[in-house]
């Protein structure tokens, strides 16, 4: 089968078309001829050389930790998912392929209605996001200050705010404020006086914040939630502990997906994706994550 993936760390320009042979479904698993494949930060970072927790991959890798397609074989001992079944899943590796084997309580139907870019890049933005604000304890009558607003995890973050009864700041560069406002959100602009600006729009305090930018972003997080376990982090994994903030628990469930999947059937959760690139060019698709002011998802389809 083709796949993209890369032989040595660097930059976008290390991921190649490569093949490799087709995996098999074992017992309790699924194979899935994937359609379509998200694109995440998460990927850029491991193929610049992070190594995850609890990941140790071998080069070489196949990124990619979500994904859409048909199931067209199941392992034994299953029962409820067939040949044929469309589904949405995740892993942490090796969606950017042909085909994906995973433990089928790592994927979930598909909706009707979704269309495959939609569900290739759906589930880890989705995932984190509802999981982040359930650590974060976010409900109703909550100021809660979302950074990185518009990008995949940010957008989803603000909808679920917004549903839980909580008051949403947004950061993100003017060409996204619009959109944010749309979803419920107060946009402001990243830079120089953030703080000020903050302080201005939540002159009563903010009670949780979700930083998906890091840097300044997190100083003024920190600086204006006074309980520093009701701020979490999606970049600043290294410094979470000293700062006693928190990091998302990896807590990505087949039932938290297909919650939040018919939160996207029912017309109550919007997704974006705003490019869309065949397997060929996973390189150009992080080049364009990497440029870090997108709005909603980046998308890998599968021929």
């Amino acid at each position: 089968m083709r796949v993209a993936g890369f032989a040595q760390h660097g930059g976008p320009e290390v991921l190649r078309l490569m093949e490799r042979e087709t995996p098999r479904a074992g017992s309790g698993q699924v194979r899935v001829r994937v359609k379509a494949a998200g694109v995440q930060p998460f990927d850029c970072a491991l193929r610049a050389g992070w190594t995850p927790p609890g990941v140790a991959p071998s080069l070489p890798t196949v990124p990619g930790n979500e994904f859409a397609g048909v199931i067209d074989q199941v392992g034994e001992g299953l029962t409820g998912l067939g040949i044929g079944a469309e589904v949405l899943g995740f892993g942490q590796l090796n969606a950017y392929a042909e085909y994906v084997v995973v433990p089928a309580d790592q994927v979930t139907a598909k909706p009707a209605g979704m269309p495959w870019e939609v569900a290739g890049g759906f589930s880890a933005g989705a995932q984190t996001a509802h999981i982040a604000l359930e650590q974060l304890g976010v409900g109703k009558g909550d100021t809660v200050l979302i950074h990185g607003a518009a990008g995949g995890v940010g957008t989803v973050a603000v909808q679920l705010a917004v549903r839980r009864g909580a008051t949403v700041v947004g950061t993100a560069s003017v060409a996204n404020h619009d959109h944010l406002r749309t979803l419920g959100a107060t946009p402001l602009e990243y830079g120089d006086g953030l703080l000020e600006r903050v302080r201005a729009v939540a002159p009563d305090g903010v009670d949780a914040a979700l930083d998906g930018a890091g840097g300044d972003a997190l100083t003024v997080s920190l600086a204006v939630v006074a309980d520093r376990s009701r701020i979490l982090t999606l970049v600043e994994h290294g410094r979470a502990a000293e700062l006693g903030i928190r990091v998302t628990p990896n807590l990505r469930s087949a039932a938290r997906l297909a919650e939040l999947a018919d939160l996207h059937s029912q017309g109550r959760l919007r997704i974006h994706v705003r490019g869309t690139y065949p397997l060929e060019r996973a390189a150009d698709a992080h080049r364009e994550v990497e440029t870090g002011h997108g709005r909603g998802k980046v998308v890998l389809t599968v021929d």
